[in-house]
């Protein structure tokens, strides 16, 4: 059998090591691609990833972390496969939308307050859901409306209408026994 050995083009800088070789990833991109790893070689192995009480704590901190401060990045590398497991599968299952769609969320929003109107046991309750239903946006039962009438005219006619306005108002001359006079 003959071995196959590619070209090598010239010129062409290989990286020192494995870890410049990489892309720069976000932190998610990072935790997606060690999850992946992991389970790849546990599966591999046939080894369950099975995480300790203290794993899933640590893992809930870092979660934490990341949360409050997005810019922090965790170093991955320092903690255990269990722990790195851990987050990947509770960030996975935080970070996607329930509904597709923001109106499939909103219909549902009103329906259930429909649901509510319809099956309200007294008057206040039945009051607070019509409240929420006119608050929607779309409904707006409550929403105070002013109009605004925009006409859109020549400069000549506007110059006109204005000259007709100066013209209109009236001038006196008062004085006030010095001498001075003043327009009013």
């Amino acid at each position: 059998m003959d071995a196959y050995i590619p070209e090598l083009e010239e010129d062409i800088p290989l990286p020192s090591n494995a870890l410049e070789a990489l892309p720069e990833l976000t932190p998610q991109e990072e935790l997606d691609m060690r999850a992946r790893t992991l389970k790849f070689i546990a599966d591999m192995q046939g080894e369950v990833i099975s995480p300790t009480q203290d794993d899933k704590d640590a893992a809930e901190e870092i979660a934490h972390e990341m949360m409050t401060n997005p810019e922090i990045r965790p170093r991955f590398a320092k903690y255990p496969n269990e722990t790195i497991a851990y987050l990947a599968g509770m960030v996975a299952h935080m970070n996607h939308s329930i509904v597709d769609d923001l109106s499939t969320l909103k219909n549902y929003v009103v329906n259930k307050l429909v649901m509510e109107v319809e099956n309200a046991k007294d008057s206040r309750s039945r009051i607070t859901a019509l409240t929420k239903i006119g608050e929607v946006d779309g409904v707006d039962a409550f929403k105070k409306r002013s109009e605004v009438t925009v006409q859109v005219k020549p400069i000549e006619e506007v110059e006109k209408e204005l000259l007709q306005v100066l013209e209109g108002i009236e001038y006196k001359v008062i004085s006030d026994g010095t001498g001075a006079k003043s327009c009013n």
